[in-house]
């Protein structure tokens, strides 16, 4: 079980998230969700880089990675929304969690991108 206890955890597992799911989207049909998801992959691997600097070191708590973890094997509309929320809890949890106020507006953003 990964712990998302810093700034950098918790970029990186949203980078890869949104990867999984371009390559998810993509391999089912829905090229536009595929799109939107490695736009969002891009812009966020940009905050990670821009907003390093930026961050204190402080510990971040009550996160865990196996909260998030994604069916991707049910392609279903309902599997569909089900990854599409999981998502969304996502970055509605990690957001407020984050000290750096462009990377914490990226994720909400990445947020309301998700919700249903």
């Amino acid at each position: 079980m990964s712990s998302l206890n810093t700034f950098g955890a918790i970029l990186s597992y949203a980078v890869e998230m949104e990867a999984q799911l371009c390559d998810w989207y993509g391999g089912i049909g829905e090229s536009a969700k595929a799109k939107a998801a490695d736009k969002r992959r891009k812009k966020l691997e940009r905050v990670r880089r821009e907003n390093v600097v930026e961050i204190t070191l402080e510990p971040i708590e009550g996160l865990e990675a196996a909260d998030y973890t994604l069916d991707l094997s049910d392609v279903s509309t309902a599997g569909q929304a089900a990854v599409e929320n999981i998502a969304a809890r996502f970055y509605r949890d990690v957001a407020p969690k984050i000290n750096v106020r462009a990377a914490q507006r990226a994720l909400e953003r990445c947020g309301r991108e998700h919700a249903p």
